[in-house]
Order: C-alpha cells, then sequence, then structure tokens
C-alpha cells in the first residue's frame, strides 16, 4: 500500500508493480501529482503550478522525460538580469560558477561598492567552506555539528560582522534558494548548509523547463497505475500487527497491505494514528519539521517583451513582495515570468485582501520589469500554503537542534512502514529527483523487507 499520489508515490508504486507485487495507491485529494501539478490557462496554453524545473544533475528525472517522449529546453539566461538593491536596479550577466558570483550575478559588473562585494564573496566563500563538513546522509556528525545546529542562520550571520549586502545573500538562500520559505531566524546554520551540501545552487537546479510542463511526467505515471490509484481516499490510521498493516480511510473503510508506503509531507505524517505509536524521537523530529510558505507567482503576456531590451528576466533582490523572478516562456510561446512570494513575506501577503494581492504583486512585476510588466494577460497566484493535503512548499525544513537531537531516525522505517516523498531523500530533497529517490528507495526497503514476496 502507498498512500501518497505526488510523484514519490507514484515512481514507488510504478517500481513495486514492476517487480510483480500488487499495490494500491491512495490519494487524500481528488488529483495526484502533489506539488507536480499543471493547470490550463483559458488561452490553452499549460503551466506548472507546482515545480517546473529540471536541473544539470537530475539525471533519474531527465531519464523519465526521456523514457516518455517529453522535451526540454534550456531556462533562458541570455542576457542581463537585474539585482535590485537599496532602491536600484544594477544590470549584470549571469555567472555561471554560482561560488564566484553574487547571487547568480557577474559581481564586477553590478556597480556595487567594491568593499561590500569583496566582503559578499568572502562570507559566501566561509559559508562554503561549511558546507563541505557536512555529510549529506547524516549532517548530525558533521564537524561541530552541535554549535552548528543550535545557532540561527540569522544568529550566525550577525557573529560574522559582515553588512548588509553582505549577509543577504545566505539569507535569501533560506528564504528561495532550493530549501525555500523559511527565514534565516527559523532554522539553523547546520540544517541550511545541509541543504547545500545535498542540492547544491552550483549544480545548477534551474537548468532546464519541460514543453508542455513537468507536470506531464505525473499524468503519464498516473495513467500507467490508473487500476491501482484511489483519489479522495485519505488515510486515517495504520495499525501493524500479524505480519501486516491495516489501513483505515475516512471514509470507514479498512484496507490490508503486507506494507505501507507512506509518501506525504513529514507535517501530515501527523495527521495519521499509528498503532503501535510512533517512538516519541520520530513524533518529536516531525514537530519541528514545519513546511516552508511560499505562493507561486506565473504573469503571463503575449511575449517576453524584456528580451527586446537586453534583459533576460531574472530578478533578484528584496522587494516587499518579489523576491525572484525567471523568464519560464517556451522557445516561440508568450512571455512566462514565474516568480515567488516566500517566507514572512508570504504570510503577510496572505493577510491582505485578493484585489491588494494581486496589487502586491504587480506593484513589484513593474518595479522589476517596468509598466508593461504590469499588464500581464494572465496572473495565476497559487498560494501552497493554503493546499490542505501539502500545507507549503517547496518543501519542510527542521528547526534549530532537531538535526543533531534527532537527526538519525530520519529515514529509518516504523516496523512496516516506510517512509517516501521528496523529504526523506538524502539527494536533491525538495525538488523532483529528491522525490524519484525517496520513492525507489522506499520501493527497495518494502523489497527487502517482504524477501520478494506478493504483496498489495
Amino acid at each position: 500500500m502507498v498512500v501518497g499520489a505526488g510523484l514519490s508515490g507514484l515512481i514507488c508504486a510504478r517500481e513495486l508493480r514492476r517487480q510483480g507485487l500488487r499495490v494500491q495507491l491512495l490519494e487524500a485529494r481528488d488529483r495526484w501529482g502533489g506539488r507536480m501539478h499543471g493547470h490550463t490557462c483559458g488561452s490553452g496554453l499549460r503551466v506548472d503550478l507546482g515545480g517546473q524545473w529540471v536541473g544539470a544533475t537530475h539525471h533519474r528525472l531527465i531519464g523519465l522525460l526521456e523514457e516518455f517522449g517529453l522535451a526540454r529546453y534550456p531556462t533562458f539566461y541570455d542576457g542581463e538580469g537585474l539585482f535590485h538593491w537599496r532602491g536600484k536596479a544594477h544590470r549584470a550577466g549571469v555567472e555561471h560558477d554560482f561560488h564566484s558570483s553574487l547571487l547568480f550575478f557577474k559581481p564586477q559588473e553590478l556597480g556595487l561598492p567594491e568593499s561590500e562585494v569583496a566582503e559578499t564573496l568572502a562570507l559566501q566563500a566561509r559559508f562554503a567552506e561549511l558546507v563541505k563538513q557536512v555529510p549529506p546522509q547524516a549532517p548530525w556528525e558533521a564537524h561541530d555539528a552541535e554549535a552548528l545546529d543550535r545557532i540561527s542562520i540569522e544568529g550566525w550571520l550577525k557573529g560574522q560582522g559582515a553588512g548588509e549586502l553582505a549577509r543577504y545573500p545566505i539569507a535569501w538562500l533560506s528564504r528561495v534558494g532550493g530549501s525555500g520559505g523559511f527565514e534565516p531566524h527559523e532554522s539553523s546554520l547546520l540544517h541550511l548548509a545541509w541543504t547545500q551540501a545535498v542540492a547544491p545552487q552550483h549544480e545548477i537546479p534551474e537548468a532546464y523547463l519541460v514543453e508542455g510542463g513537468a507536470a506531464q511526467v505525473a499524468a503519464r505515471l498516473a495513467a500507467d497505475l490508473a487500476g491501482d490509484l484511489r483519489l479522495r481516499a485519505p488515510v486515517e490510521a495504520i495499525e501493524q500487527g500479524d505480519g501486516g498493516v491495516r489501513l483505515s480511510l475516512g471514509c470507514g473503510e479498512v484496507m490490508q497491505a503486507a506494507a505501507a508506503v507512506v509518501a506525504i509531507p513529514p507535517p501530515l505524517r501527523l495527521g495519521i494514528h499509528f498503532s503501535p505509536a510512533l517512538p516519541p524521537q520520530w513524533t518529536s523530529l516531525l514537530q519541528r519539521s514545519p513546511m516552508g510558505s511560499m505562493v507561486k507567482v506565473l504573469a503571463i503576456y503575449q511575449r517576453p517583451f524584456w528580451r527586446e531590451r537586453g534583459l533576460n528576466g531574472l530578478g533578484i533582490g528584496p522587494l516587499p513582495t518579489l523576491e525572484l523572478t525567471v523568464d519560464s516562456s517556451a522557445p516561440g510561446g508568450p512571455g512566462i515570468l514565474a516568480s515567488f512570494i516566500a517566507g514572512e513575506r508570504a504570510v503577510r501577503w496572505q493577510r491582505l485582501g485578493e484585489a491588494q494581492r494581486r496589487r502586491a504583486v504587480l506593484d513589484d512585476l513593474a518595479t522589476w520589469w517596468g509598466p508593461q510588466a504590469a499588464e500581464p494577460d494572465d496572473l495565476i497566484l497559487q498560494n501552497w500554503n493554503e493546499e490542505s493535503w501539502s500545507t507549503g512548499a517547496f518543501t519542510s525544513f527542521v528547526t534549530p537542534g532537531a538535526w543533531t537531537t534527532y537527526g538519525p531516525i530520519w529515514q529509518q522505517p516504523h516496523g512496516r512502514v516506510i517512509w517516501a516523498g521528496t523529504e526523506a531523500a538524502s539527494r536533491w530533497p525538495g525538488y523532483f529527483e529528491g522525490a524519484i529517490e525517496a520513492g525507489l528507495a522506499a520501493a527497495a526497503q518494502v523489497r527487502g523487507l517482504l524477501g520478494g514476496g506478493p504483496a498489495t
């Protein structure tokens, strides 16, 4: 039995069926895909409301795209982007060596004070050295792990005595950069260093986009599993005993299986009643693993007009609402700017009325790319914090002290209950690649548990 039909659950169910096992895939929503979620605009254009990028080293995901005959194209980085700082837009080209960049930009082209740029690059280098010390599969074993886990990112930044510019790129990584959705005071330096050890920005995780949207992968997987996939089937309880598991569904139905793979975000696992109960350290870890606060924004235009000014649509900087924009336009298609409202910006934005929410986004788009950007043909605001079966995005994070106190249990099964979902991965967690890895790893654990015998 697999609980959760996001990408990780879909991959796990497919792999188990390929091994000759009988599988049922249960999904609480009325759709499959989880955070791999597509949408058709009124114009017929398909876009991704969830994740959309393919990384240069996302080999499993690239293999799936090739298997399904889905083409990819490079994210548009030609020309110059904009780094907004202290009320001014600084134009610069993209530096593809992330370690030498100032948040992806060529630092020497930004026109910022040389001393501040030097200080920024020096602090980035100190952080990069910390990242090298973190074992991807056991961050609690890093050198000086307890000290790194008990100081917040913000506390460490203040302790460096660095200026505002130098601190910004590290803080940006927590809100938007891959791990995403939390503020520097909410998590530890160890956690942020781990995110960059297992999902490094220097490996270009936003290298490609998928023609027609990444959500086609979930659609193809779900179609292959159609006979074994049930929607609107939330699992409320999992009981173990007599060599198997019993799953109680919200509708009152009870199902039996030899094992269960739970492929849902960590906070949602707390909504399932386990018998025997989860070990206290597991419950404590889940209580300290909230989802990031994230809203995805897609602004769609007749054409990517910013390119006509030699701009590539990459915008980074501490604007009130949007800290990042990226050109997501397909070759020959309409212009698309993807953006994100993250962390406390998302929390504040959610308190606004609908018209104010839209105005806040359009105002920042205009600040980034001019008045034309404030008049999109379509504006999509996907608030993942309102998704009751996700409760946030891109992924979960852990609070200070959680890794060194509870970390060793992170990937351990609970008897015949095995964990999947992108958060269970030790490589590219928070990305599609991590979801695939975790799904395959869970299937392998089931196979080992059952000794190769048939099971549902």
